[in-house]
């Protein structure tokens, strides 16, 4: 259990998120997400040398990914910081903002920024000398395509591992269809009232579309519109299973930052110093071989057990949920009603660019428990590899 990190209230940000090759497909994730975390922090009148530590969070590799950390740090305005990479699938949010955490309980930090950022849109093709192939032929892999399709321990896809999950657990097509009406209909309340739930927190994106003209991405692009006849429709993904294309979510961009720091530099920079968020406990966990989805509900148990409370203690859950199946099951375990989970959408319906998935899905709890009068944020989410991740935050 931490004591010592808070994040200021306000001192976090997400971009739109716009789905796979949309507005944001030909943009270096690096470049993009330092450069709307500098016009955010002018936006919020904050010199960026506050900051002594940037932990980048990024999953797809782009074009001079090697310098990473302090290439995006000094595009940010803060050239003098080091930093680090980290890169955990679709809880790579959870570890940067809990290893940030850490460094300032120990002191190792003053002051971290975490940077999340990712394009799964014209992902890289990788390619390896292979020696002995006949031909000089090459070793090759699509980043992102090739592995979302077959885990190379597992031995298959992402979706065969959600499908496990559902046979296992009794869960059913019309359940996972009712879900996901559900989340969507949760999203539509973000937008309620010109958005007003999202801008809380969401920050514009710019694009430099030429040297005269450049694009503005103000809002989440690519929504897919759910009703109960439409997601009936859909066909299985598999033909043994009952997730559709409607029941899982699609790939996108986009990129968040969160700020890390002591109790009292936090109360100095946030808009409302009567309100405290501190970093609590994290979780980790893997599931068996093959069941990816079930890997949440141990991990953020073990966010509950370090924290010193139960479920009932919590006043929002947030989760990924890459299939309807995940909540599903976690709500199972965890004796809640699924209905509750994911207040104003989750990356099921608004996409999930891997890095920042996580980080969003964080800041929109923050928010969602602040405007029901504080207490305690739980998130978990799956990733790669039948791993899962939490974290808690008492909000207050």
């Amino acid at each position: 259990m931490l004591t010592k990190a808070f994040i200021p209230y306000g001192g976090y940000y997400s971009s739109p998120f716009a789905r796979w090759q949309g507005s944001l497909a030909n943009e270096n994730s690096i470049t993009l997400g330092a450069t709307t975390a500098k016009r955010w922090l002018t936006h919020k009148n904050w010199d960026p040398t506050i900051f002594d530590y940037l932990i980048l969070g990024i999953t797809v590799h782009q074009p001079h990914g090697f310098y990473g950390s302090p290439w995006a740090a000094a595009l940010m305005g803060c050239p003098d910081i080091p930093g680090m990479i980290i890169s955990q699938a679709c809880t790579t949010s959870t570890t940067c903002i809990y290893q940030a955490s850490v460094g300032i309980e120990t002191g190792l930090y003053a002051n971290a920024f975490c940077l999340m950022t990712d394009r799964t849109s014209n992902g890289p093709h990788t390619i390896w000398p292979n020696p002995i192939g006949p031909g000089g032929q090459v070793i090759f892999e699509d980043w992102l395509i090739d592995n979302f399709g077959k885990d190379p321990w597992a031995g298959g896809a992402m979706i065969w591992t959600a499908e496990n999950v559902t046979r296992e657990a009794g869960v059913n097509r019309e359940q996972c269809d009712a879900l996901t009406l559900r989340r969507y209909e949760q999203y539509q309340a973000a937008l309620a009232d010109d958005r007003a739930f999202q801008k809380r927190y969401m920050f514009p994106v710019e694009v430099t579309v030429s040297k005269k003209k450049t694009m503005v991405v103000e809002a989440d692009e690519g929504i897919m519109e759910s009703t109960a006849e439409g997601l009936a429709r859909l066909k299985p993904v598999l033909p043994d299973g009952i997730h559709t294309f409607g029941s899982q979510t699609h790939p996108a961009d986009g990129n968040c930052g969160v700020t890390v720091t002591t109790r009292d530099r936090a109360r100095a920079l946030s808009t409302d110093a009567g309100i405290e968020i501190q970093v609590v406990s994290s979780g980790y966990a893997r599931a068996r071989k093959g069941y990816m989805a079930a890997a949440v509900y141990p991990a953020v148990q073990m966010a509950l057990d370090r924290a010193g409370i139960s479920v009932a203690d919590v006043k929002a859950i947030k989760t990924h949920n890459p299939f309807a199946v995940n909540d599903i099951y976690l709500a199972q375990k965890l004796n809640v009603d699924v209905n509750t989970i994911n207040d104003y959408g989750c990356s099921m319906i608004y996409g999930h660019p891997q890095a920042p998935t996580a980080g969003r899905s964080i800041i929109e709890g923050i928010e969602a428990v602040v405007m029901a009068g504080g207490g305690y944020l739980l998130w978990g989410g799956c990733a790669a590899g039948d791993t899962g991740g939490s974290l808690v935050l008492k909000i207050g």
